[in-house]
């Protein structure tokens, strides 16, 4: 008997972004982006394998799970461990802080305090609910920090780490409003603080990779409280050398 051998089911269709980035993970994301924008990957939909993306992109693993993070924090995808990745309903937006509203040294640090009240309770939660492969992910990202801190990348892999502890509250809600901020969510993103306090950089770059570590060990602990500590230390560092920027870019124009 004739038996007609079943067509191999073929892997979604993901457009290829035409511009290569300079940032391997975002060029993958705009890709993936692009792609739930355009209805070529539907709600519910899986997307390829790591193995798969790897290929179409040209990039490593890390890079692949990195912009899955990205994707997940932005509420496109979710990953069902041991299952795969799949694209989500998009969920209308009712909290929107445009970063076009963000434009002194005076916005970045309401942001700060913004920050400060969330993310310490992030880290709190993040401590006691994340899992091994979350704390993995956010040591990997902790090394891209290191080795890119002064050049491009950087910034998209600073936060991506506070993205991945967000990601770890198991709250989406966390989430939704760090992705709502993107990129404002660095103040380095918006305004040289460490030059406008008169920061030595690299003593600057060593502290702020200190604070990073503190509150990745704390989280990496499960110890709730360090790493709720580690997270407000962090926050308010960075709102103090801001404010300090405030306060000579007042003096030098009154002088």
């Amino acid at each position: 008997m004739n038996q007609t051998a079943a067509a191999p089911m073929s892997a979604p269709t993901v457009l290829v972004p035409k511009k290569k980035h300079r940032n391997l993970a975002q060029g993958v994301v705009e890709a993936f982006t692009n792609s739930i924008q355009a209805g070529t990957l539907k709600p519910g939909e899986k997307l390829p394998t790591e193995s798969v993306i790897m290929e179409i992109h040209g990039v490593s693993r890390t890079v692949v799970r990195e912009a899955i993070s990205h994707l997940q924090a932005a509420g496109l995808v979710q990953t069902r461990h041991g299952i795969g990745t799949f694209v989500l309903e998009p969920q209308p937006a009712n909290l929107r802080i445009s970063a076009d509203t963000i434009r002194t040294i005076g916005d970045v640090l309401a942001i700060l305090e913004l920050r400060i009240s969330l993310e310490t309770e992030a880290a709190w939660l993040a401590a006691t609910r994340r899992t091994e492969e979350q704390v993995q992910e956010m040591g990997a990202v902790l090394k891209r920090i290191q080795h890119s801190q002064g050049r491009p990348g950087s910034v998209e892999s600073d936060v991506a780490f506070h993205l991945l502890i967000a990601q770890a509250t198991g709250n989406r809600y966390f989430v939704d409003i760090l992705s709502d901020l993107g990129n404002t969510i660095i103040p380095r993103a918006r305004v040289n603080s460490a030059q406008l306090a008169h920061d030595d950089p690299a003593v600057y770059l060593e502290r702020l990779n200190r604070e990073h570590d503190d509150i990745y060990n704390a989280i990496l602990r499960k110890d709730a409280e360090a790493a709720r500590a580690a997270m407000r230390t962090h926050l308010s560092n960075s709102r103090e050398r801001l404010r300090r920027a405030q306060e000579g870019i007042a003096a030098g124009q009154t002088a």
